[in-house]
């Protein structure tokens, strides 16, 4: 049997633990406090006030320096628990001591999210695979046309330079060589093949089915795989099939195979090739600082993290 109880600090819920009949209690939610966020020491006082011992389970919370996940660890013996130490080891030994060749995915909507990733992967990576809408500004930044396709015009600066370092690091940065282009991004949209010069008016919403199939091609030699940010709008229907036929390829590899969180996870789960990866990270904010070389405050603040 779980109880549940209506707080989850302070005195009177401590008493109320230590006379719970009960084995299991579930405590209310943290964030209805505004000190958990602002990892407030009195209250990490209070919430350690009522454990021996601190198990943080959650990866997708580790980047967040908050009461719950950092506070607390100043007063108690605090360990990973099972799902912590998965991600730590997968994400850790796949960036520390990846076998080669080792080869990145990048999508999502914005350059500005994975410059780090792409700064801190660059020494370390074989080849850089990039799609979704963060792909034309790199294009842009080679002089193609783009279109009205997602731009940030002023990371145009920062695209060439790392055009330009990982031409330096023999790092080869695969781009789209063909489109699918809409002129609205909608479930319903009329959409149509285009080469890499992408017409006024019209906007590129996935990578086309000789990037596509590039990728593939380029993936085949990998033995490690990290995989962060769709490579097109993978909820509608129209803008699917790239992202799906990158997944439904490396899922077939004998490779490791590992998933940044969030978006990445969501579209493998959509094509119910979940069993067929390696490894699913739970965090997606999380994932993204980890492969940045960030240190995350709920991991670095534990004392045990195996």
């Amino acid at each position: 049997e779980v109880r549940m109880l209506s707080d989850c600090a302070g005195e009177p819920i401590r008493k109320e633990i230590e006379s719970a009949a009960e084995r299991v209690i579930l405590l209310e939610n943290l964030r209805f406090h505004a000190e958990e966020e602002k990892n407030d020491p009195a209250f990490a006082k209070s919430l350690s006030a009522l454990a021996d011992i601190f198990v943080n389970d959650a990866f997708g919370t580790a980047h967040r320096a908050h009461a719950s996940t950092e506070g607390v660890t100043h007063y108690l013996t605090s360990v990973a628990g099972f799902l912590l130490e998965k991600e730590i080891n997968y994400l850790g030994s796949a960036l520390e001591k990846p076998q080669k060749p080792f080869m990145v995915i990048l999508g999502g909507a914005k350059v500005s999210d994975k410059i780090a990733v792409i700064k801190n992967l660059l020494p370390k990576a074989d080849e850089i695979i990039i799609g979704g809408g963060m792909a034309y500004t790199f294009l842009k930044a080679q002089g193609k046309p783009i279109g009205n396709s997602k731009l940030e015009q002023d990371k145009l600066g920062v695209a060439k330079e790392i055009l330009e370092e990982a031409k330096k690091k023999n790092v080869k940065i695969c781009l789209p060589v063909d489109n699918i282009i809409t002129e609205k991004i909608s479930a319903d949209a009329k959409a149509k093949t285009a080469d890499e010069n992408i017409p006024d008016g019209w906007i590129a919403a996935d990578i086309g089915p000789k990037t596509a199939q590039n990728y593939c091609d380029t993936l085949k030699k990998a033995k490690t795989i990290i995989w962060n940010g769709p490579l097109g709008v993978f909820e509608m229907e129209p803008f699917a099939a790239g992202t799906k036929k990158v997944a439904e390829f490396i899922a077939g590899l004998n490779s490791t195979t590992i998933i940044g969180g969030g978006d990445t996870a969501a579209a493998i789960a959509k094509f119910g090739l979940e069993d067929k990866m390696t490894h699913i990270s739970t965090g997606g904010g999380a994932s993204l600082e980890f492969l940045e070389g960030k240190a995350l405050p709920g991991i670095a603040a534990l004392t045990d993290k195996k």
